[in-house]
């Protein structure tokens, strides 16, 4: 969050643009437009329905946090997106041929901010790294730094500004983890409904 703060105050909007889009290889274009699929419900319902294959997992309290923790976040962005509608890179820049822009890309133009994809991967990974016992804690970074790259795809692709994912992951992160919190404080009470 410090590390996002900084750079939007000391970078404009179209450095911190252009510092990832400019810089780009076939090879890249094709991993972006895959790895920006992990902020995705395509990706992210079944993942967490597939949890539930495990029995630690088949329990109401799972199923209520894992809602919780991914639908609410989902509520404040969209909000957002739909109250201030700002204009996407291509919409805001018109066109310009300076950015880079695949043939196979969506051309996105409204709803910019905050980014959805960055909302739906910080509170999708948050969730996971949350569930992790002690021992595994450490999986919790490598699910960080993926949240980090799906943010860094959706400027790659050209689909928003560095604004919009670090709003999107800050709401997704600290949404999951307040609502993680709330749940986990309860958890006695979701078991004693099932025991009954």
């Amino acid at each position: 969050m410090v590390a996002g703060g900084v750079l939007s105050a000391v970078f404009s909007k179209r450095a911190l643009f252009e510092m990832v889009n400019s810089r780009y290889n076939g090879i890249v274009d094709t991993l972006m437009y895959y790895i920006t699929m992990m902020g995705q419900a395509e990706v992210i319902v079944p993942v967490l329905a597939a949890l539930m294959l495990l029995r630690a997992y088949r329990t109401i309290w799972y199923f209520v946090t894992a809602l919780a923790c991914n639908l609410i976040p989902v509520v404040i962005e969209q909000g957002l997106k739909s109250w201030y509608d700002l204009p996407r890179p291509m919409n805001f820049y018109h066109s310009a041929t300076w950015i880079h822009m695949s043939k196979d890309w969506p051309v996105l133009l409204y709803r910019s901010f905050p980014s959805g994809h960055s909302e739906g991967a910080f509170s999708f990974f948050c969730f996971l790294a949350l569930l992790l016992p002690a021992k595994h804690r450490v999986w919790g970074v490598v699910f960080f730094f993926l949240g980090l790259s799906v943010c860094y795809s959706r400027l790659y692709l050209a689909a928003h500004f560095f604004e919009d994912v670090y709003v999107g992951s800050i709401i997704g992160g600290v949404t999951s983890t307040l609502v993680f919190s709330v749940m986990d404080h309860y958890k006695g009470l979701f078991f004693k409904q099932k025991n009954t």
